[in-house]
């Protein structure tokens, strides 16, 4: 009449997968292995044996490049003046809106 429960000897994550960590120069080799072989990134990720969604995601990313800075003063003074004139923009935006919901609200 007594259930008797298995014993285990195995810790409880036995069946889940490590996460594997790749460092950047393996992923510039992969993204260049996929570029030479024709940009078919089934058949490179099953040749590097890695996930196919994973090596799109290196491939997307070595695609776009980085966001460029401005360099020079009259670039950042530039900037600077759109900036201000967005955030005066959005501030209007915001005031309005905080009125309308006043204006609502009220029975």
């Amino acid at each position: 009449m007594s259930e008797k429960k298995p014993a285990t000897t195995e810790p409880s994550d036995v069946g889940k997968k490590q996460r594997r960590k790749f460092d950047a120069a393996f992923k510039a080799a992969a993204v260049e292995h996929c570029r030479l072989h024709g940009n078919n990134l089934f058949q490179a990720a099953q040749d590097l044996g890695i996930n196919y969604w994973t090596l799109r995601d290196w491939v997307e990313r070595a695609k776009s490049p980085p966001p460029s800075e401005p360099n020079t003063m009259p670039e950042l003074e530039q900037e600077n003046r759109r900036l201000k004139a967005e955030l005066a923009r959005v501030t209007e935006q915001r005031d309005i809106l905080k009125k309308s919901l006043g204006i609502l609200s009220t029975p």
